[in-house]
This record gives C-alpha cells, structure tokens and sequence, in this order.
C-alpha cells in the first residue's frame, strides 16, 4: 500500500512528529487532494496540549487547500486538469492559464481526511472550488469557522440562513445580537455571514484596534471587552434599542474571559451558544490547560438563561439543515468567498525548512497566543 506523510501529536504536550500513514484510494463520491495549504486552530492545541479527544499518535488538522489529483466514482462537480481564470493580484489584470483544480474545505472525521497530510481522501461534498479571485493561502482561512458559524447561528440560536438568500428581511433583523470575540476569526465571520442575511443590530467585543475593522464588516457598535463595565455599556445600548440582548455568541469560550462577563449580561429567556471547549485554564509553555465540556456549571448564569455548546462537528446531520451537507461547503461557502461578502481571515505565513519545522511553529504561536485577529498558514506540500 502507498504511504504519505503526515503530523501527528504525539503525546500530551511533547512535540510533534511526522509518520508515514497509508493512502487510501477514494471510493465512490470521494476524491483524493493534493494538500498543499492548511490553517492551524485552536483545536490543535487543545488536542497536543490537553489530550481531548485524541489517542495518539493522531493525525490532526481542520482546514485544507489543494488540488484534486484522483477522482473516486460517481463525484460530479470536481475534475483534474480543469482550465480556470482569474485575476492577478497585483495588476488586477485579467489572464488565462492551465491549472489543476484547487479545492478547499473543513474536514474532521476520519484520517484519511485531516489536513495536516500530504494526501487526503475526502467526501466531495466536504470541498469547494476556491474561486478564480482568491489564493490558496487566504481561501484556507475560511472552512472551519465558516462551517461553525453557520451551524451555531441555525441550531444553537435558532436563526434561519436559508439559501438561496431570501429578498425580505428576517423576523429578528432589529434584534440585538452580541458576538463576543468580534475579532476572532469565528467573530469576524459571523459578522459578516449575519449581515449578509440583513441582521442589522450586531454588538461585539474586541480590543480597540480592532473596532474600525469590525464596523467595516457589519457591527453596530464595538466595545472593549477589557473594560469593567464592558457588560454595562452592552446592556445600555442593547436596552435603548430594544430591551435587552437575546442572542449572544461566545467566540472565545473562556470561563473567565468571556462566561464570566456574559453571564452579567444574559438574563432570563436569552440564549447563549458557547464554542466549546469552555478554557478553564490556557495551555502556556509551563502549564497544562484544564478545559469543561459543562457550558451551564461554568458560569453564575441567572435563572432562565438558555445556554448552549456549540458542536459544529454535527452540522451534517440532516436532521439539523439537510441543505448544509450537500451545498455549505460545496457551493454556499465559495459563493460568498468569491462575491466578496465574506472577506478571509488576516493570516501569517508560518515558514520551516521541514513538514515538521512548519507544524511546530504554528503550534507554538498558537500556545503563545501570538495570534490577532489572524491565521496561521503554513504549507503541506509543495
């Protein structure tokens, strides 16, 4: 059998290492990808730092970018050697070339499909076009949170994001609606997605150099969150608009960074859907993290609050969105990459003369919390 190499975490908290994993040939509906490009998240560093869910060695990695090099039977929409065009940065001039299909997407379940490997064997439908207008390197910023946002904003606060995107406004247009971590990449995200589908009343938190950057992409208004009396300025603008604030979205899941504060803001009959792991303690370079699973015992939440873990790793259950499987990566999440209505992420390069060299630095950085308002991008293969 054909082997590949691949990073994996190894032990908790020891470094990463490179193996050789086997290639599996796709079957019906898959292809097999070239992995060229991934984005590391904070997943990685609570599967290498904390051991969740994770029995080592195991290959890790959400976000891919690449090019299709085999098709299984029965995939429709992909082809190798397709000719496509697009436009080059730099001159904005418009220039045609042979190029092999690039694809990218959010992909979880199985090793056969992680990112951080030089081949994948992934369900078609977990994969988009990256459009003729955006690089590899930006398009593979999007697919994990693109996916978590849409999954939390219809399941855990029960909004509706219909697609194609109907013309009148939603029922919940005007109300207010509070994204805590605005500048994180689930933040800027939901911003964005939310305003695309005319919710209007977006309130969100960030730190003070961020908050022109989020006005841009759909906030009503932005406060900072190290403030004591961040909560009350939230409540009082929430309140003057129209009492009160019923949805929120924790983008940081942070027991005392974000659960603490929110939970003097949420009040009886809110709901509030928290990214899980709730961070009981971070990973640092000396400390091992502690994390919760429990979103309602994490806080002094008021009676009546309606808490929720978000779990975007369910969005393909079609007892959820039956639409989301077949057309949330496939087609909704390029569509608004290449319209322009959902911008990437801000990203940094992270170079190595190895695989293994590239891993660990973004692992590093990511421990560090050297990350804002930003990705880090490293290359798979070449």
């Amino acid at each position: 059998m054909s082997t590949h190499s691949a990073v994996v975490t190894a032990s908790v908290r020891g470094p990463l290492e490179v193996i050789q994993v086997p290639t599996i040939k796709p079957s019906t509906g898959e292809v097999l990808v070239k992995v060229e490009w991934t984005a590391s998240t904070p997943l990685d560093l609570h599967q290498n730092d904390g051991g969740l869910l994770v029995q080592h060695p195991q290959v890790m990695g959400g976000n891919l970018a690449g090019t299709v090099v085999e098709l299984g039977p029965e995939v429709k929409n992909l082809k190798i050697g397709d000719k496509v065009r697009y436009f080059v940065p730099t001159t904005l001039i418009r220039a045609s070339f042979r190029h092999v299909l690039q694809v990218f997407g959010f992909v979880w379940r199985e090793q056969k499909e992680k990112a951080h490997q030089e081949l994948a064997t992934v369900p078609e439908y977990l994969l988009g076009k990256i459009p003729s207008n955006v690089t590899p390197q930006a398009a593979v910023t999007l697919p994990d949170n693109f996916a978590t946002v849409f999954h939390t904003i219809t399941t855990d606060l029960g909004l509706p994001l219909p697609w194609p995107r109907p013309t009148p406004a939603p029922k919940h247009a005007h109300s207010p609606i509070l994204i805590w971590g605005g500048a994180s990449s689930v933040g800027q995200y939901a911003l964005q997605i939310l305003k695309y589908y005319n919710y209007t009343n977006l309130l969100t938190t960030a730190s003070p150099h961020h908050h022109e950057l989020l006005k841009s992409i759909g906030a009503r208004a932005v406060f900072d969150y190290r403030q004591p009396d961040a909560p009350a300025q939230i409540l009082a603008t929430a309140a003057a608009a129209a009492g009160g604030v019923p949805l929120i979205l924790d983008c940081i899941g942070s027991q005392s960074g974000s659960l603490a504060p929110l939970a003097k803001i949420a009040e009886k009959g809110n709901r509030v859907a928290v990214l899980l792991p709730v961070i009981v303690r971070d990973a640092s370079e000396t400390e091992a993290p502690e994390y919760s699973m429990d979103v309602g015992a994490s806080a002094a939440w008021k009676e009546g609050v309606d808490t929720r873990g978000v779990r975007t790793h369910f969005y393909l259950e079609a007892s959820l969105n039956e639409i989301f499987k077949e057309k949330l990566q496939s087609e909704i999440m390029p569509t608004l990459l290449g319209q322009g209505i959902v911008k990437p992420n801000k990203y940094r390069i992270i170079e190595g003369k190895t695989l293994v060299e590239r891993a660990q630095g973004a692992m590093d950085a990511l421990r560090r919390k050297e990350a804002s308002g930003e990705r880090f991008v490293w290359r798979i293969s070449e």
